[in-house]
């Protein structure tokens, strides 16, 4: 599992939860986090560097838990750099699984996402949206105070109120029946959001959704589940070791956290 920051570890919860017989790493770039500020150059580079670590550990499958990783890198590591050096392992995002289930939840078509700036620009979500429905309506919001209020612990402030109230306030003419949380730190927000958005629209968050199609993944290739590890170890690695991803980090993930900090240059 890699994302840029401990957003990542609501999704590995679901995860583990759902298929707690696995060993896991989890990696986290938190020295360089947020992604969503960053190139798609930059965000590239850094993810290719992240899957190479992970796939050096032994890992059969990575989970790039990171929607600005997902939009901006994936492709290009599914389709080159996979081949070249690691033909037997796979990556998967998590952007195709939550347009899956929005396109199943919306009745009326019109859909909004709430996520990072890179990821907005990436325009992924309604590319992959209209995929499935070239009739759907998508209607994108980048929200660039989140991921650092989240990060920094701040996620129950006046000040993230404050930041997600005006965020979503850009939705409030736009007659959507369905929410996707498009970057995985939001989850830790989902309840407000809901709160917020009203009950007339459905939410649709990563975590649950993700461990989901991963089950049905592994179901479907058992070329690659056969060699997985099980012996529900949990690892956790991080470019930078603070005590605030100790202490945030083991709230997300619901369970004491020791990472270890690594270099990926």
């Amino acid at each position: 599992m890699f994302d840029s920051g401990f957003g990542g570890l609501l999704i590995l919860k679901d995860i583990v939860k759902r298929l707690p017989q696995y060993d896991y790493i989890y990696l986290a770039d938190s020295a360089r986090a947020p992604y969503g500020d960053h190139s798609k150059e930059a965000v590239y580079n850094f993810t290719e560097q992240a899957v190479d670590f992970l796939f050096k550990k032994g890992c059969g499958i990575i989970v790039l838990a990171c929607n600005t990783a997902s939009a901006e890198a994936l492709r290009k590591i599914q389709q080159k750099y996979l081949p070249k050096h690691y033909p037997d392992r796979r990556v998967l995002g998590v952007i195709v699984p939550a347009s899956e289930v929005a396109s199943e939840f919306t009745k009326n078509g019109r859909m909004g996402v709430l996520a990072t700036t890179g990821t907005v620009l990436s325009k992924t979500f309604p590319a992959e949206l209209k995929k499935i429905n070239d009739k759907t309506k998508v209607f994108q919001k980048a929200c660039p105070l989140l991921v650092p209020l989240i990060e920094n612990g701040e996620h129950n402030t006046v000040t993230l109120a404050a930041a997600l109230e005006d965020y979503l306030s850009f939705f409030k003419n736009k007659n959507i029946d369905t929410l996707i949380l498009g970057c995985t730190h939001y989850g830790v927000l989902d309840k407000k959001i809901k709160r917020s958005i009203g009950t007339g629209v459905s939410i649709v968050s990563e975590g649950k959704i993700v461990a989901d199609k991963l089950a049905d993944y592994l179901k479907r290739h058992n070329e690659i589940e056969k060699f997985l590890l099980k012996g529900k170890r949990r690892i956790f690695y991080t470019t930078d070791l603070t005590e605030r991803f100790e202490s945030l980090g083991s709230k997300f993930f619901g369970q004491k956290l020791k990472p270890i900090k690594i270099n990926l240059n």
